[in-house]
């Protein structure tokens, strides 16, 4: 099982970026998905998740209204865009795939498997 995610970059304040987290070795179709990211000397929080179904999602408060976290399980990918970015949005950022079908274990930080990080730079 792998998750790969990309689409981080150095952007200026302002700017957008998307970042991608595709799956493989196996179907996340039934299962929520999420992002989270750590910044330097700073524990790892959670950003973004959504259900299985993409039907539901929940954002931390800093992103909220900026970031919108989208799936197709037909390609076993999810989306993150991000918008209206803002120095203190650098990080590195880690998809995450839940331990169980519930909405609620990725966003309580119940996670099954990691993706390998991006790193998002946002200079002022």
């Amino acid at each position: 099982v792998q998750l790969q995610a990309s689409g981080g970059g150095l952007v200026q304040a302002g700017d957008s970026l998307r970042l991608s987290c595709a799956a493989s070795g196996r179907t996340f179709s039934r299962y929520p998905m999420g992002w989270f990211r750590q910044a330097p000397g700073k524990e790892r929080e959670f950003v973004a998740a959504i259900s299985w179904s993409g039907g539901s999602t929940t954002y931390a408060d800093s992103v909220k209204g900026r970031f919108t976290l989208s799936r197709d399980n037909a390609k076993n990918t999810v989306y993150l865009q991000m918008n209206s970015l803002k120095p203190e949005d650098t990080a590195i950022y880690y998809c995450a795939v839940g331990n169980g079908p519930q909405f609620s274990t990725v966003v309580s930080g119940k996670v099954a498997y990691w993706g390998q990080g991006t790193q998002v730079t946002v200079s002022s």
